[in-house]
């Protein structure tokens, strides 16, 4: 039993250890300027598209996107927004009718999708819904 004991607390002394280590690189690199000539540095963090997702689905919508692979309801719902946006800033009453259609479509094909795949069942989507439609401008 005492040998046991000994061996977690050495365990865990070498974590700590390891931890220390990597502080002290840092603070190494710190001091010798290996972070002053980072792209930018000195700049906000630039904003996250998936902000109005729940928190246990953005790494899994961040890994899709990165592989060209979002659902489809989110690049619908982009579009959509996309489609506002032109809206917002179109003077021409034959161009805002075109676009004005095309929303209407996009809007039924997401309406259409968030039912299919039951996601406004979800108990994650209900909670975060509000978020999400003030976000997308719904």
């Amino acid at each position: 039993m005492k040998v046991l004991l000994k061996e977690k607390i050495n365990e865990g002394a070498n974590k700590m250890d390891f931890g220390h280590l990597i502080e002290e690189k840092i603070k190494k690199s710190i001091e010798q300027g290996d972070f002053d000539n980072l792209p930018g540095k000195g700049k906000p963090l630039p904003k996250d598209e998936f902000t109005h997702l729940p928190s246990e689905l953005r790494n899994s919508y961040r890994i899709l996107k990165n592989a060209n692979m979002l659902p489809e309801e989110m690049v619908v719902k982009k579009e959509i927004i996309e489609l506002e946006e032109l809206l917002a800033e179109v003077k021409d009453p034959q161009l805002s009718s075109y676009y004005r259609k095309e929303w209407k479509e996009k809007k039924l094909r997401f309406d259409m999708l968030m039912e299919k795949r039951k996601l406004n069942q979800s108990n994650a989507f209900r909670q975060y819904q509000h978020k999400i439609d003030r976000h997308f401008g719904f």
